[in-house]
């Protein structure tokens, strides 16, 4: 079983910045796919960004391309979301999700059903 543990979320004005942290249990973080989704009322659970085992590769929504950095540091079973530049449409609730099958690096990592681990998330309000 695996725990993920959201935090950093909170109140911005447009053009600042946050970085959302988020805390995993279990030994064998290194083998984790990890991934960032998030989700207004009323919406299906929008992909943000994702990264493989050792932080090499990552895919990123268009929507966040150029101002979301996702990054991880195994050391410390955490994984990051640096935002910069946001908007008021970035106001979502954001999830951390985790996949522990240790499957190769792939688009599948963009949706939903890739991942079997999900946190609580953490709420992103941007005012303009």
């Amino acid at each position: 079983q695996v725990q993920l543990v959201e935090s950093g979320g909170g109140l911005v004005q447009a053009g600042g910045s946050l970085r959302l942290s988020c805390a995993a249990s279990g030994r064998t973080f290194s083998r984790y796919t990890m991934g960032w989704f998030r989700q207004t009322p009323g919406k299906e659970r929008e992909f943000v960004a994702a990264i493989s085992f050792s932080g090499g590769s990552t895919y990123y929504g268009d929507s966040v391309k150029g101002r979301f950095t996702i990054s991880r540091d195994n050391a410390k079973n955490t994984v990051y979301l640096q935002m910069d530049s946001l908007k008021p449409e970035d106001t979502a609730v954001y999830f951390c999700a985790a996949d522990s099958s240790a499957r190769y690096f792939s688009t599948r990592y963009q949706f939903p059903d890739g991942y079997n681990y999900w946190g609580q998330g953490t709420q992103v309000t941007v005012s303009s």
